[in-house]
């Protein structure tokens, strides 16, 4: 029975929990300075790696781009109700391009 439940939990996934290293899913608690005030903000490992990859690419440190997007926010909708749901649907959006554009890429 368990045997069969796990294939359908397989298929269901699509593979890709199954093939991940459980540390992507740790939670990280990492604190930050945001305009003068120390905050924490707590993380699955796997988002804290593509903030790092967009920091890079953008030439900031990761608590200096999370500094950034923090401003952005405020500036484009007044408030920021949660920081943490900020930091994760950036980095769906940023893997989305990136995709967009290795589509393109590969059609070019």
């Amino acid at each position: 029975m368990e045997a069969a439940r796990e294939g359908r939990l397989k298929k269901m996934m699509c593979k890709v929990l199954t093939n991940e290293s459980q540390d992507r899913f740790l939670k990280v608690n990492r604190s930050i300075r945001i305009a003068g005030h120390s905050t924490s903000v707590r993380l699955e490992s796997a988002f804290w790696d593509v903030l790092e990859d967009i920091a890079s690419r953008e030439g900031l440190s990761t608590p200096k781009l999370i500094s950034v997007l923090y401003h952005e926010a405020l500036e484009k909708h007044g408030d920021l109700a949660n920081l943490a749901s900020l930091l994760r649907t950036v980095c769906v959006i940023y893997q989305e391009q990136r995709n967009r554009r290795n589509a393109q890429a590969v059609l070019s």
